[in-house]
């Protein structure tokens, strides 16, 4: 599902979500077999398949080792989700004043 397709009300994906509701029933695998074969702990697995930790550039590139998916796609689903969380913050972000026209241009010299 495209951007443009998904509810912009709903938040995106978790690849947490993906390995927990797709990989792992699609492998038979517990989370002990599954951090057994990444490498990491079973802890490292379940906070990131209960979607309390975002899955890393190292993580990305351990699926990809042992499932041979683009570790690009992992990181992009993380990418979406950390932008969706950030945008909640819009209270925070309005307070913020953004540079006048003559501040960015001093950001040119």
């Amino acid at each position: 599902m495209t951007d443009a397709q998904r509810d912009p009300r709903r938040r995106p994906t978790h690849p947490g979500e993906v390995l927990r509701e797709d990989v792992l029933p699609a492998l038979g695998w517990t989370q002990e077999k599954f951090a057994e074969r990444l490498g990491v702990t079973r802890v490292t697995v379940a906070r990131l398949l209960l979607e309390h930790a975002a899955l890393s550039p190292t993580m990305a590139l351990r699926l990809n080792r042992l499932l041979g998916t683009a570790p690009e796609v992992w990181l992009a689903m993380q990418s979406e989700c950390d932008m969706w969380d950030a945008r909640q913050m819009a209270v925070t972000l309005n307070a913020i004043r953004p540079l006048t026209a003559r501040e960015r241009a001093r950001l040119r010299k």
